[in-house]
């Protein structure tokens, strides 16, 4: 599948193209192992010599602002951005298997939230979330936006109107 700018978009397509999972972003790359793998944040790539210095799973469990309990799995990927590893950027196998040598230790759940920490070693860490892994030339990228707040409440209600309106129209489209 090709987008506007001739990227070629790997799949498969996950539930939300913003904000993938670990196995989502695993299944993208499984037949690109050779390739380059580039992050992007900040309208810029992370430098040749990034190294993926942490990775971490947690469980959370918690209340939302409407005293809604609230649980869920997260998967951290901690990237240091910086030019110490060589003059081309990671191959996307040697980056599956830093995740799979994590996995012989950590039951990675692979439909876990995916958050990237970034930083160049100077500016604070950021958080991110993944967009779907694109083919441009022959280099996989993945472009990394900044993880925003959200009030899961108002999330639900938003979703519960998508299905109420689908159910009220089906295929008619009326409304």
């Amino acid at each position: 599948m090709l987008s506007t700018d001739n990227r070629k978009i790997l799949h498969p397509q996950p539930t939300d193209p913003f904000d993938l999972t670990i196995g989502d972003l695993l299944g993208a790359l499984a037949d690109h192992k050779e390739r380059p793998l580039v992050f992007r944040y900040d309208g810029r790539p992370v430098r040749p010599g990034y190294h993926v210095t942490e990775v971490k799973a947690g469980h959370f469990s918690g209340l939302d602002c409407g005293a809604n309990p609230e649980s869920w799995t997260e998967i951290f990927i901690q990237l240091w951005d910086v030019d110490q590893g060589g003059p081309v950027h990671m191959p996307a196998g040697r980056f599956a298997a830093i995740i799979r040598k994590v996995t012989e230790h950590l039951a990675l759940d692979q439909s876990a939230k995916l958050t990237f920490e970034v930083s160049d070693g100077v500016r604070p860490m950021e958080l991110h979330r993944a967009g779907i892994p694109s083919l441009c030339g022959e280099v996989i990228e993945v472009e990394l936006s900044p993880r925003p707040a959200s009030c899961k409440p108002r999330d639900r209600w938003l979703e519960e109107q998508k299905t109420v309106t689908a159910a009220c129209c089906g295929a008619s489209g009326c409304c």
